[in-house]
């Protein structure tokens, strides 16, 4: 068996660049113990406690849309409906549960577990 280390996502309302291309889709990848000691000695985070969310999402979002790279600037311009998605996102595949949704055929009634996904059928 293998590790999944890195996730597919669908943002609920998307990234709006410049141009205003919109990026909804992306990847995160699981979170390094680098990825949450790091940012801590950052000044932002000693100023401004609620940065640390910023600065840990910039360092594992792998690909938003067609950016060539998901640094602070973009997350501080996510709306808050994404940014609290992504944050969510990030606790579910790094907190202590697992990565799996158990699950009840309506049909038969047989239990299962299913990975959990992020993206959005449409």
């Amino acid at each position: 068996m293998s590790l999944m280390t890195e996730y597919e996502f669908t943002l609920p309302d998307g990234y709006v660049d410049e141009s205003g291309t919109l990026h909804r889709d992306g990847v995160m990848r699981l979170a390094t113990a680098a990825d949450e000691i790091l940012p801590m000695k950052d000044y932002r985070v000693q100023q401004n406690p609620s940065y640390l969310t910023i600065l840990i999402l910039s360092r594992v979002i792998v690909r938003l849309g067609t950016l060539k790279e998901v640094g602070t600037d973009v997350v501080e311009r996510l709306f808050a409906r994404d940014l609290a998605f992504l944050n969510d996102m990030y606790q579910r595949l790094n907190g202590l549960e697992d990565r799996t949704v158990s699950a009840v055929c309506p049909q038969c009634g047989e239990k299962f577990e299913i990975p959990l996904n992020f993206t959005r059928e449409e």
